[in-house]
């Protein structure tokens, strides 16, 4: 018996639309991803069939500055829960792949920075304003010596802060304008504005400045002319008024200053104790006119020979025969402190710690370290507290009382003890 035709045509059909509906579950099946087609992920556990990630690459959710809390505390959580049903964590002694080491190094990296962020309250600082706290410079910053630098420079800054509210409450209403910034060096590459003080180590500051510039490979091949004669460093008041504004307000700031009696001491003995040929004509003659009763005629030919005292009374005197100079003036007047908010204080008496610490800061490079040496009269010895009291016993109980008076805003800005029991 042959099958009718009708039947053959329904037969054939009905074949056609299974094979065509089975070529096309297979394709279908074909491009899928795979991890699709894997159950549903509980959060903390990672299935070997997700494609690889380098082990650098930070988990979704994460950024490398970000905020590390949640992300740390939720996997702390999943993986402290146990394994969903039906499914078991590796046990300690299972060999680990390559995608489960590099999950592990990432959460370690992870509880690290975590640590960095949760640093006390009083190891942050203002940056470029009070709002922006400087981040802990890396993981060998985490000891005590580091915690304290950073309170050191909360109660510097404090301190200073007190003082300009109490005598200086005007100076914050002031504008800025070049004069307040005529001291002022900058450095792009590393956004850093530098206030330069005489007399308390600003020739190697600059050199520093000029290492992280680019302008020299090492702060030892700069010579002492090429740091305060070239014009390698730019100074701020170049800029024009929105390069100023802009700087000041997005830069780290930072000055660094000296006891005062010690600062105008380094001052005499380098530029009246030696032969210099700007100081002795310009100043030695017209102090040894005014203050030197009967002086040879070579002193006052050559300026040579001002005598400490001498030297004291130009700087009181309010009709000097000769005018200010920066090397023994205030640094309310050089740096402007009570109008320009300084991110960085540092002191010249613990110079090595606050410089390197401030390098770590505006992360210089590794090896580059404040300079150690001295440059000019390198035989003679610093100038030391020792070496100031010796020099103003040969003052009168008021001119060093007077000297206290004219340096007393910078004694009571940077916190200064009174050098002598009897000043008031």
């Amino acid at each position: 018996m042959t099958p009718r035709p009708g039947t053959m045509r329904l037969a054939c059909m009905f074949s056609s639309i299974l094979l065509f509906g089975a070529a096309g579950l297979l394709l279908f099946i074909s491009l899928q991803d795979p991890t699709e087609l894997a159950p549903q992920q509980a959060p903390g556990i990672k299935f070997n069939i997700r494609p690889r990630q380098p082990h650098h690459d930070l988990p979704p959710g994460g950024s490398q500055d970000g905020d590390l809390k949640a992300p740390t505390e939720r996997i702390t959580r999943d993986l402290s829960s146990g394994a969903p049903r039906g499914r078991s964590l590796p046990a300690p002694d299972q060999p680990q792949s390559p995608l489960q080491r590099g999950t592990r190094l990432r959460l370690r990296q992870r509880r690290r920075r975590l640590l960095i962020k949760k640093m006390p309250a009083a190891a942050t600082i203002p940056a470029n304003s009070s709002d922006v706290p400087f981040i802990r410079p890396g993981p060998g910053t985490l000891d005590g010596r580091w915690v304290s630098l950073h309170r050191s420079q909360q109660e510097r800054k404090r301190v200073m802060q007190e003082a300009c509210a109490k005598y200086r409450a005007s100076s914050s209403r002031r504008a800025v304008t070049p004069r307040h910034v005529s001291r002022i060096f900058v450095e792009d590459r590393h956004r850093v504005l530098y206030c330069e003080v005489p007399k308390a180590g600003c020739s190697n500051w600059k050199r520093v400045l000029m290492v992280l510039a680019g302008l020299a490979s090492s702060t030892a091949d700069i010579q002492h002319n090429t740091v305060h004669y070239g014009s390698a460093l730019k100074r701020l008041d170049t800029f024009d008024r929105q390069g100023i504004l802009h700087r000041l307000s997005t830069y780290t700031k930072m000055l660094f200053v000296r006891e005062p009696f010690e600062r105008l001491v380094s001052a005499f003995r380098d530029k009246f104790e030696h032969p210099n040929s700007y100081y002795h004509p310009v100043f030695g003659k017209a102090i040894l006119a005014r203050y030197r009763a009967n002086a040879s005629r070579e002193a006052l030919r050559t300026g040579s020979g001002v005598r400490f005292p001498e030297f004291v009374q130009y700087l009181l005197d309010v009709h000097r025969p000769v005018g200010m100079d920066i090397h023994w003036d205030h640094v309310s007047r050089l740096c402007s402190p009570c109008l320009i908010d300084y991110d960085f204080v540092g002191k010249f008496e613990s110079m090595e710690d606050d410089a390197n610490f401030f390098l770590s800061l505006i992360r210089a490079p590794r090896n580059l370290t404040f300079p150690r040496f001295k440059d000019r009269h390198s035989q003679e010895a610093r100038t030391t507290a020792r070496i100031a009291h010796q020099y103003f016993a040969q003052l009168s109980a008021l001119q060093r009382q007077r000297t206290y008076d004219f340096y007393y805003m910078d004694y009571l800005m940077f916190n200064y003890s009174k050098p002598f029991a009897d000043l008031y």
